[in-house]
């Protein structure tokens, strides 16, 4: 069996032993009362992660699912898709391609999205929805997803959006608070698990607007969650062993204290940046809105990146991300979401100086 190699791309992550092993546990049936008090048990917590008072669903998808999900159960006139990296930009093709009237909100690459731009496409009426990545994994901008927000209460008739698949616990988020109508997000970033699974809570409003729409499909509609969510059950087959991994992972950040574990993801996230500094490299998001969950480094020292990246898989057992789409090369990202440790994350900065000294 060949070495396991540790991931320190943007996701999948990795996921630890104790937590695989929790995925072991006996199969059981979906539609059995075992299931139901499984998924009665992870409530709490997850309501509790989400800031809601209200269901938070469990998708066998990965987060794509709920977010064409969500242009189908919400948009009847018009969306407003917020671009600024790979996948805030795709989500514009997607709403397309489900038939939507769509106009795309898009800005360079490595900056946020501002909040009295959106204010002025809003103002316009076009638009009953708006779209929004909160973490940008492909250029690791952190959008300003409170100002964005405090929009809501100027237009309440507008769905908000909103995708958190890779900043969800490693900074805190209040969906009650917010105001916002949907926040997603998956398993296989900070979540640390294995890719399969999506979370999602859907807003009274959103769930209202759903009743108005009737081409919103069967496998993500909000109607068919909220009705079995109901019954602490899923729409459709669940992946069971998934569910079991998210239990003992809710155990350990409940553990750890939600807010130990965003200062530890801050804490990890500066160590990266100290590194990138001390090396003469930049960093390609903009001052004031990079992620705590990754970093993406701008390659200004134009290195080897694929280079350096098989030095570090064949010398230390990982790999970081080479770049994504069309900055490949140019940048290269660097995950410390999870369940890393100041000691893992500088093994793996050690790991860079030596790879690096060998380019």
């Amino acid at each position: 069996m060949s070495q396991a190699i540790r991931l320190y791309i943007p996701g999948p992550i990795n996921v630890s032993a104790d937590t695989l092993n929790a995925m072991q546990a006996p199969m059981i049936g979906h539609r059995s009362k075992d299931f139901q008090n499984l998924y009665a048990e992870i409530q709490p917590q997850l309501r509790e992660l989400f800031g809601t008072s209200g269901q938070v669903y469990l998708s066998t998808s990965s987060a794509w699912g709920v977010m064409e999900g969500s242009i189908r159960n919400l948009v009847a006139k018009k969306v407003l898709n917020c671009g600024c990296g790979a996948f805030s930009d795709k989500w514009l093709d997607v709403s397309r391609r489900c038939g939507k009237d769509a106009e795309g909100y898009l800005v360079e690459w490595g900056q946020p999205i501002r909040a009295e731009e959106i204010d002025k496409r809003l103002a316009t009426g076009q638009f009953d929805a708006l779209t929004l990545v909160h973490n940008e994994t492909s250029t690791g901008v952190l959008n300003p997803l409170e100002e964005i927000a405090a929009l809501k209460a100027k237009y309440p008739d507008v769905m908000f959006i909103v995708d958190s698949v890779s900043g969800f616990t490693t900074v805190p988020l209040n969906f009650d608070a917010l105001g916002i109508d949907v926040l997603l997000t998956g398993s296989q970033k900070a979540l640390a698990m294995p890719p399969g699974l999506a979370l999602f809570t859907a807003s009274a409003a959103a769930h209202a607007r759903a009743e108005t729409l009737t081409d919103r499909g069967y496998y993500f509609d909000f109607l068919e969650f909220r009705a079995n969510g109901e019954k602490n059950m899923t729409p459709s087959t669940p992946c069971i062993s998934l569910i079991y991994g998210l239990r003992h992972q809710l155990a350990k950040i409940f553990a750890e204290g939600a807010d130990n574990r965003y200062t530890r993801h801050a804490r990890l996230n500066a160590l990266v940046h100290d590194w990138v500094r001390a090396n003469g490299f930049e960093f390609f998001a903009a001052e004031g809105f990079r992620s705590k969950a990754l970093t993406c480094v701008k390659n200004n020292r134009e290195i080897d990146v694929a280079k350096l990246n098989g030095i570090l898989r064949q010398e230390h057992g990982l790999i970081i991300d080479g770049g994504y789409g069309k900055i490949k090369g140019l940048t290269f990202r660097i995950s410390n979401m999870g369940d890393e440790t100041d000691a893992s994350m500088k093994e793996v900065l050690t790991a860079l100086d030596a790879s690096l000294a060998q380019l």
